[in-house]
């Protein structure tokens, strides 16, 4: 019996969830949803909300939560089938994009809340990124060797990047999101190319230090 009560109340959770979201849209923001037209759209009585949030931020928290976990899921499976013998750029900002135009509302959450009035919004989504980046550097690092502190500057300079193709892309067409793909693609690669260009300069700075020390 309580395992049917713990199924339907996650169900109900799911539902709220799936309500706010789907309320959301380019003229719609979060902030402009209210309590009873979510519970509305979920089918429940208002009353019933505070059995699963506490308030209505708290909600918009946990969409920002699930969606990060959404996005780090989904590149990780991307570098699964770079290691395949994808292109490693290129499967990352299709992924990403692809992210977007199947959770356009849910990105948008992300834009707007991200430099909002709430700071419990702006630190989760602060988070969320950072872990993205985290996530990335870790690859860099591994796959090219490149000491940690500059895969963490790439993998920012990146995430930069990417987050502001997927603001863009948000209100294109798909021929105009396919172009934007390409130069996204193009940016990453001579980001990639000018890290591998300083890193090589430095070490020959350093090897003409060491070798007039000697």
């Amino acid at each position: 019996m309580s395992g049917n009560r713990s199924i339907k109340k996650e169900q109900t959770r799911r539902a709220l969830i799936d309500a706010a979201l789907n309320q959301l849209s380019a003229e719609r923001s979060f902030a402009s949803l209210s309590l009873r037209e979510v519970t509305r759209e979920a089918g429940i009585a208002p009353t019933s909300f505070y059995r699963h949030f506490q308030n209505m931020e708290a909600l918009g928290l946990t969409l920002v939560d699930e969606s990060g976990l959404t996005l780090r899921q989904l590149m990780r499976q991307a570098r699964q089938r770079i290691e395949s013998g994808g292109s490693a750029i290129r499967t990352s900002v299709e992924t990403f994009m692809e992210f977007i135009s199947r959770n356009e509302n849910i990105f948008r959450l992300l834009l707007r809340e991200r430099s909002g009035t709430s700071r419990d919004f702006r630190a989760a989504i602060a988070r969320e990124i950072a872990h993205f980046s985290l996530e990335l550097a870790d690859y860099i690092e591994a796959v090219t060797r490149r000491g940690g502190e500059f895969a963490r500057i790439q993998a920012d300079a990146m995430v930069i990047l990417v987050f502001n193709a997927g603001a863009e892309a948000l209100d294109m067409t798909a021929a105009q999101r396919k172009q934007l793909v390409e130069k996204t693609i193009r940016q990453l690669r001579m980001l990639d190319a000018g890290v591998s260009i300083y890193l090589k300069r430095s070490q020959n700075r350093e090897n003409s230090r060491s070798n007039a020390g000697n």
